[in-house]
């Protein structure tokens, strides 16, 4: 990754890096950023990501994106203020796809880009999960929450992606002094998620929309905590600007069974979906909810979008990518 310097430090328009760019929050954090007056470098080997994601952005002389996979080293000319690390496969379907590259994120480009933070004298922020708590026995998940993870079960690939990412981060922290944040993100939705994502919100919302059975696993009484994706950015931006090093949680503590979403997607939708019931994946965990606490005293911020609010536009958006010929899960 050697090129000409694109961006020089000015005092006024900070310059930060985005992995994970063209994916579902990479690419609204980056619209973020950039409203914010940040110039932004992004970065993404579109494993996961989607150049749809980005397009409106081609042209924009205060973004530039560099094709690359941060599990590489990572060289930048440009001078840096801020480096979010956003790069991961996130879903079940992606994780179980591709366990291998999702543990070298997670390793390998942490490591890369909290060096690339160190050097640069940057902050850094990283998108940690709730998954780092398992199938919690405390509820709701409090950050001083250590978790209750299988290390060797099917999901263990993201969990321990993400618990090593959180601990090289506090090591980079007290070792080398970088400035750093780390977000644990609860289940956020809204457009740019893919349909074959194999999240509950895109599954259901396609199911939905084409009139497929609505795949529940388990009896439904799992309970999950939808927050709208814009709602999430601004909390990830107020941490960003915080002076907090210890895991915040992000997410919104509304929280319903899994049974309760399904019903809510059929009736927004206008959908005639039956719910289909499928045996319970292994390790699926039985609650997930945040205390936000933390968020709520040390950011000022809570989510402040209705579920009726979000949902709905979730749907507009996946109803056009299902006219535009997406294939549904």
């Amino acid at each position: 990754m050697v090129g000409e310097i694109m961006f020089k430090r000015q005092s006024d328009s900070p310059i930060s890096v985005v992995t994970g760019a063209a994916g579902f929050l990479g690419s609204h954090l980056t619209d973020r950023l950039l409203a914010e007056g940040h110039r932004v470098i992004g970065i993404d080997n579109f494993i996961t990501g989607n150049t749809n994601n980005i397009e409106h952005l081609a042209g924009n002389e205060r973004y530039r994106f560099i094709k690359h996979d941060v599990s590489n080293f990572i060289f930048l000319p440009d001078d840096v203020d801020y480096v979010f690390h956003f790069a991961s496969p996130a879903s079940p379907i992606d994780y179980l796809e591709y366990p291998i590259q999702t543990l070298k994120v997670g390793s390998l480009g942490t490591h890369n880009t909290l060096g690339l933070a160190k050097d640069k004298k940057a902050r850094y922020l990283i998108a940690s999960t709730s998954e780092c708590y398992g199938d919690p026995l405390e509820h709701p998940q409090k950050e001083s929450y250590w978790g209750n993870v299988n290390p060797v079960g099917p999901r263990g690939c993201y969990d321990e992606a993400k618990r090593f990412a959180e601990a090289m981060t506090m090591a980079y922290h007290r070792a080398h002094g970088v400035d750093t944040k780390i977000v644990r993100i609860f289940n956020t939705y809204g457009p740019r998620m893919r349909l074959r994502d194999g999240r509950v919100v895109p599954a259901f919302v396609g199911q939905a929309l084409t009139g497929k059975p609505i795949s529940i696993f388990g009896d439904g009484s799992q309970t999950r905590s939808f927050c709208y994706c814009a709602d999430l950015i601004d909390g990830i931006y107020r941490l960003s600007q915080s002076d907090f090093h210890e895991p915040v949680n992000i997410g919104n503590p509304h929280e319903m069974t899994i049974k309760q979403f399904a019903e809510e997607v059929v009736k927004y939708t206008g959908s005639s979906s039956k719910l289909d019931y499928k045996p319970l994946p292994q390790d699926d965990p039985k609650v997930r909810k945040p205390d936000i606490t933390r968020a709520r005293t040390l950011l000022g911020w809570e989510p402040k979008v209705p579920f009726s609010e979000g949902i709905v536009k979730t749907i507009e958006f996946f109803r056009g990518r299902v006219a535009a010929g997406d294939v549904v899960a």
